[in-house]
């Protein structure tokens, strides 16, 4: 009888600690989401808890005058960061390209083969017509001295060597280069060669060889040889060596300036790739069939240099903040960046947001350097859009170990009631 009458209590009981700790986890589930912030998590899933700041405002608008006169028949000034396009004169034609072919030849080399290849040149290798470095069978040279008469001489006959040593012949090697441009999304590039002697079905186009020279650029090799003035290489038979000449004579008469390739046939003209750097802007300057190249780069760099700047957005510290933590032994956090990030805007720019990325709390353990979040910078266009400039990720300054517990959370509830 006298269990008959206490079970209806017990089980109100029962009933009211399991209400009570559904209660409780769905309270703390609505003031605190469950959003992990490590590297496997979404950035759209973080809460921004500041928004919309503005770092930097517009830029004052003062743009060169427009340029023009450029004696090329395909023309393009890029800005190498982002690819931005500054300049264009039949920028989408197809043209034939010479020898800035090698462009691509030493690409396509320096991805596939380490400069300390040793390459015994082949017969094939021998007596190619047009600039040459007189290569003679059985003689061995480093894929970097290839490199370096390829770009320097323009040596058709190192362009054979460097296929022959990579993909066994020139066949074989114009495959891997279509290859490589399809990767850097070219749709009116095509090669036959790696020397750019003529072919009808050997073309490219101003604004496609500025993203192969873009491309290139990001190899230290291939700046460092391509903006070198003079070198040495050995001579076959040790019978002396061979002097290279850079043949980009804007590498002495423009500051600034990293190479990179010339070319010329009498069906092509003078065709030509530039780079330069300034206060953190790099260019890309391409003509093709242009007779009067030398000062048609000079005037498109010096027009892209009046046009963009290097605006660095955050230093390491830029941004410190507390964020609160679960179950640590400490309360919060402290998050912060240790990045920096610089990025090439026209003088024009629109107004610069900043905008924290970071989750309403963490669950403790956090350890020092975990990611926590990230800053987020964008750039209002004139649309009212805005455009995606960079990231920077936001670290834990430190460890907060998490609290050790005696009891779980339902024995504690279950201590409320007696049980």
């Amino acid at each position: 009888m006298f269990m008959h009458k206490r079970q209806p209590f017990y089980n109100i009981k029962r009933a009211a600690c399991a209400t009570l700790a559904w209660v409780l986890l769905f309270l703390a589930a609505v003031k605190y989401p469950a959003v992990a912030a490590d590297e496997g998590t979404s950035p759209a899933a973080w809460a921004p808890c500041q928004s919309g700041q503005v770092y930097l405002p517009a830029g004052d608008g003062s743009l060169p005058t427009a340029l023009s006169g450029v004696s090329a028949r395909g023309a393009v000034l890029m800005e190498a960061e982002s690819g931005d396009i500054a300049f264009g004169q039949n920028e989408k034609a197809r043209l034939p390209m010479a020898s800035t072919t090698k462009i691509m030849t030493a690409l396509v080399a320096l991805e596939c083969l380490p400069l300390d290849t040793v390459v015994t040149i082949t017969p094939d290798s021998v007596g190619i017509e047009g600039s040459s470095i007189y290569l003679v069978e059985g003689e061995t040279l480093t894929m970097e001295q290839l490199l370096y008469a390829l770009l320097l001489e323009s040596a058709n006959d190192a362009a054979v060597a460097i296929a022959i040593a990579v993909a066994g012949s020139v066949e074989a090697f114009a495959r891997i280069m279509n290859e490589k441009a399809l990767e850097l999304g070219l749709t009116d590039t095509h090669f036959v060669n790696p020397h750019g002697l003529d072919h009808e079905d050997h073309y490219t186009t101003a604004a496609e060889l500025a993203l192969i020279t873009r491309a290139a650029l990001q190899i230290p090799a291939f700046r460092d040889i391509c903006s070198t003035a003079r070198k040495t290489i050995p001579l076959h038979a040790d019978e002396g060596v061979r002097l290279l000449i850079n043949h980009n004579k804007l590498l002495t008469s423009y500051e600034g300036c990293i190479g990179v390739k010339t070319g010329y046939t009498k069906k092509t003209g003078r065709c030509l790739v530039s780079a330069a750097e300034r206060n953190g802007v790099t260019l890309i300057a391409v003509t093709l069939n242009a007779p009067d190249d030398w000062r048609d780069h000079t005037a498109m760099l010096d027009y892209g240099f009046k046009l963009y700047e290097s605006v660095t957005l955050c230093e390491p510290g830029f941004f410190s903040a507390p964020l609160w933590t679960v179950s640590g032994v400490q309360d919060y956090v402290m998050v912060e960046n240790t990045d920096i990030l610089s990025v090439t805007l026209r003088r024009n720019h629109g107004a610069i947001h900043c905008t924290v990325e970071i989750p309403h709390f963490l669950f403790a353990p956090v350890t020092n350097g975990q990611k926590t979040g990230q800053l987020r910078f964008t750039e209002k266009q004139l649309d009212g859009t805005e455009q995606l400039l960079g990231t920077v990720p936001l670290y834990a300054a430190y460890s907060v170990p998490a609290v050790t517990y005696k009891r779980g959370l339902w024995d504690w509830i279950r201590s409320l009631f007696g049980t």
